[in-house]
């Protein structure tokens, strides 16, 4: 048996939303019945953000009474929409069924899920109720655009897939809607904004957030009667990557390299709310940079995950190798990103030919084709947490091996990942061998089985498909919308 102490902890944080748990845990992780959860979902109250930028000069003037009542009805009317969902839910768990008035294309089973009862009826009800609005603020390249390929893609996918006129999500009018999309794309606001490359201060990019929020709060009512609790903008990015990137190709990697001599705080990921915590202390960060040691918080932010999209190519499940098939024991192949990796490269760059790991593939070995032959791929953290070789090893069939510390997994709220893949925390990386050896055929082969099974939540469709990557990214800014009431 493998060493007990290398299953994935719960620090794939049971989140706040039994909905699916049906256990829980409060802002001080300690557990609570799932009834407390659906009949004590947390109250938002309001608080007047109108001054963050005076510059700005609203469109309508100050709500008289009729407004008032008007606003209160289409509040009733959105959290009865909530309610009702909320039921459903209920009633799928309780019934070991669901309902639904179209023919499901899919049904969630199995232990690979945490309830798949509440998930699918909570997917279902996503579908009929949820609906956003995107503020049409700001221009492009830093707002409504964002890369579609490359490691960073999913940021750009995701505005894309959300402001598609085709979308589910897509609400016709704010009014209508459960929640509100920041289309923000801080990869580019670092692309364009931050030149000349020579001072790489997170203020900026702080403040261009800071002032779109600004703006909105000041047209529109949405911001200010939540407090942004039912708003949220997404964020794929490894701050020291994306310079890296940017210097190399403009031609100034000796500008990068000795900047990093003296800046280690390069190595702490921009985090658009350290500037005014009291603003964004509800607003929901979707982020793929799910660090629980940085501020990432499970019950009220959303681990997306890195996806590395070839250009006219979509993230999709390849022609998979039979398990009996797989000769690797474990591989990996990359840079030297962080500690975690020299870590990895200190005890095992070819030195095993069971674990086959290598800083750079010579170009005789070909990636495509070690993952397709390797029963276990290595998934350590770069820069940052988050590495997007844990999409590529589950869409290869291969049985994915976290090697990191307080990363918050993607989609844990509905997905058990003890099922599909292995964690090893960091200080045990010197004994990766020891513990997949340590896993008999059996549970290897139920392991592989289940990353079959849930490769269609990591598949990249465009336009988006019920369960698939987006739907599911979707599905998690859903449940802490449900789990959030407005304040009358």
């Amino acid at each position: 048996m493998a060493d007990p102490s290398c299953t994935i902890p719960f620090f794939v944080y049971p989140s706040i939303f039994l909905i699916l748990f049906f256990t829980s845990i409060n802002h001080h992780y300690r557990l609570y019945s799932f009834s407390s959860v659906i009949s004590n979902h947390t109250k938002v109250s309001r608080e007047n953000y109108s001054d963050i930028s005076n510059s700005h000069t609203p469109i309508s003037s100050a709500p008289d009474f009729h407004n008032d009542v008007q606003k209160k009805i289409q509040i009733e009317v959105l959290e009865e929409e909530l309610a009702m969902a909320r039921e459903a839910i209920r009633a799928a768990f309780r019934s070991r069924s669901y309902t639904s008035n179209r023919p499901e294309s899919y049904v969630p089973e199995g232990s690979v899920y945490r309830n798949p009862y509440a998930f699918h009826q909570s997917h279902i009800e996503m579908q009929k109720r949820f609906r956003v609005w995107t503020y049409k603020e700001g221009d492009s390249p830093l707002f409504h655009n964002g890369p579609v390929n490359d490691i960073y893609s999913i940021e750009g996918q995701f505005i894309d897939e959300l402001e598609s006129d085709i979308s589910p999500f897509l609400a016709r009018s704010p009014d209508e809607a459960l929640a509100f999309f920041l289309p923000v794309s801080v990869v580019n606001i670092i692309k364009y904004v931050y030149r000349p490359y020579t001072n790489y201060s997170r203020e900026r990019l702080q403040h261009i957030v800071k002032d779109y929020i600004g703006i909105v709060s000041t047209r529109y009512p949405y911001w200010n009667r939540s407090n942004g609790a039912d708003h949220f903008m997404i964020s794929c990015h490894d701050w020291v990557h994306i310079l890296l990137y940017i210097i190399y190709v403009v031609g100034f990697v000796h500008l990068f390299v000795e900047i990093m001599k003296v800046e280690n705080w390069l190595f702490q990921a921009p985090d658009v709310s350290a500037k005014d915590p009291k603003l964004f202390k509800n607003f929901i960060r979707v982020l793929c940079n799910a660090n629980s040691s940085e501020g990432f918080k499970p019950e009220r932010d959303v681990s997306m995950p890195e996806v590395y999209i070839r250009f006219g190519a979509l993230a999709q499940s390849q022609k998979n190798r039979p398990p009996n098939n797989r000769s690797i024991l474990a591989f990996f192949a990359g840079g030297e990103h962080g500690d975690v990796r020299k870590i990895l490269f200190k005890y095992w760059e070819k030195k095993d030919n069971d674990i086959r790991v290598f800083r750079y593939l010579p170009k005789t070995l070909n990636y495509t084709e070690l993952i397709s032959q390797s029963k276990f791929c290595l998934c350590p953290s770069g820069y940052e947490v988050a590495s997007p070789r844990v999409v590529e090893s589950i869409l290869s069939g291969c049985v994915p091996v976290i090697v990191s510390d307080h990363y918050v997994l993607p989609f844990s709220d509905v997905l058990d990942w003890n099922k599909f893949s292995v964690y090893v925390p960091i200080a045990k990386i010197p004994e990766i061998k020891t513990i997949l050896q340590g896993i008999s055929e059996e549970e290897y082969l139920e392991k592989q089985r289940k990353v079959l099974k849930v490769q269609r939540h990591f598949v990249l469709n465009r336009p988006a498909k019920p369960y698939d990557i987006m739907h599911m990214v979707m599905h998690s800014v859903w449940l802490r919308r449900l789990n959030r009431r407005l304040s009358d």
